[in-house]
C-alpha cells in the first residue's frame, strides 16, 4: 500500500526518500519520476520532516519506530509521523504518547481500499488527529487519497478495523451461501446472477463471488491479512466490552484457513474450509 502512496506523491515532484527492505519494492516507486530517492537503510529516513509509514502488522510499526533504536530516537523535534498501517487504537495511542515525549507530532491515517485505488489516488483516509496539524497536511493528503478527518486516534483505527471485521464477515457469510447452494445443485454463476436482485447482494458478492465460482484464489488481500485484522478488530471490540457473536465466528473460520495453510492465498479462500 505504501508503494502506491509514494509514487503518487513523486509523480507531483515532492522530495520523496523510500525505504522499504525490498530493493525491488524500492525501485518500483523511484520508477514513477526524477524526485524520488532510495535510502540505503531506515535510518536516513531521520532526517525527514514528514515521514509515512506502512507495514504488515502492529510488531512491525512498533519496532520501527519505538525503543533506542527506532526512527523516534533519530528524527528531529517538530517532525511528524503519519501512520497509515491497519493498527489497533492501543497501539497507535502508545505510539502517539511516545512520539509526543520526542517532540515529534503524530497522525493516524488508516486506509479504506486496495493498492489499485491507491495507484489512481483514490484511497479513502481516515484521519486521526490534531485537526489543525492535519489541516496544514491536506494538499500532501489530497495528493494521495481522499483524506476525511474523523476525530480521534482511535476513531481512525476503528473505522479501517470495523469496516475490515464486517467485509469479511460477509466474505464468510457469502462463502456460506455458495457452499448451500451447491448442496441444493444449483449452478454458483447461475446463482450469483439471481441473488444480485436480493438483499444478499453485497460488495462481497459482486467482487469475491465470482472468483470463487471460478476457484481463483489468486491473492489480492491475503487471508494471513484479514485474519489480522479481525483479531485486531475483535480484540479492540472486547477492549470496549462488546460481544460481536457473528464477527467472532468469522474470525474461527479465518483462522481454520490459516491453519489449512490458505494464508498466502486470497481472503476468499475461507471458501475452502466451509463446510468442511
Amino acid at each position: 500500500m505504501g508503494g502506491p502512496l509514494a509514487r503518487n506523491l513523486i509523480r507531483t515532484g515532492k522530495d520523496v526518500l523510500v525505504f522499504d527492505l525490498s530493493e525491488e519494492a524500492i525501485q518500483r516507486a523511484l520508477a514513477a519520476g526524477v524526485s524520488g530517492k532510495g535510502a540505503k537503510s531506515i535510518d536516513e529516513i531521520g532526517a525527514c520532516d514528514l515521514v509515512f509509514t506502512s507495514l504488515p502488522l502492529p510488531k512491525h510499526v512498533q519496532d520501527a519506530m519505538s525503543g533506542a533504536n527506532g526512527l523516534y530516537a533519530k528524527l528531529k523535534n517538530g517532525s511528524i509521523h503519519v501512520e497509515l498501517s491497519t493498527i489497533d487504537p492501543q497501539t497507535a495511542e502508545g505510539l502517539a504518547a511516545e512520539a509526543k515525549g520526542k517532540g515529534i507530532a503524530y497522525i493516524q491515517c488508516t486506509l479504506g481500499k486496495t493498492p489499485a485505488h491507491a495507484e489512481k489516488a483514490e484511497e479513502p483516509m481516515f484521519i486521526g488527529g490534531d485537526k489543525a496539524l492535519v489541516d496544514t497536511l491536506m494538499d500532501i493528503f489530497n495528493i494521495i487519497g481522499r483524506p476525511c478527518h474523523v476525530g480521534s486516534i482511535a476513531a481512525s483505527c476503528a473505522v479501517k478495523l470495523i469496516s475490515n471485521m464486517m467485509g469479511m464477515t460477509n466474505l464468510a457469510v457469502l462463502a456460506e451461501g455458495l457452499r448451500a447452494g451447491e448442496k441444493a445443485g444449483l449452478d454458483g454463476k447461475l446463482l450469483l446472477e439471481l441473488l444480485q436482485d436480493t438483499g444478499a447482494r453485497s460488495f462481497q458478492m459482486d467482487v469475491r463471488g465470482p472468483w470463487i465460482v471460478a476457484s481463483d484464489f489468486n491473492t489480492r488481500f491475503g487471508l494471513d491479512l484479514a485474519l489480522k485484522d479481525v483479531r485486531l478488530g475483535m480484540e479492540m471490540a472486547k477492549a470496549w466490552d462488546l460481544d460481536l457473536r457473528a464477527m467472532e465466528a468469522a474470525l474461527e473460520y479465518y483462522k481454520k484457513g490459516s491453519a489449512a495453510g490458505y494464508g498466502a492465498e486470497d481472503c476468499n479462500a475461507v471458501y475452502k474450509v466451509i463446510g468442511k
